[in-house]
């Protein structure tokens, strides 16, 4: 039996865009540093 773990991130720059970030590192937005620092 697999474990399926699923992790969100905070929002990105690439969020905003719309965009599919895949295997890149996109920044976070500062809402999105917010996000994770509550998390």
């Amino acid at each position: 039996m697999f474990k399926l773990v699923l992790i969100r991130h905070g929002e990105s720059t690439w969020n905003l865009e719309n965009r599919f970030t895949g295997w890149t590192d996109v920044d976070l937005t500062p809402t999105g540093v917010e996000q994770a620092k509550n998390a």
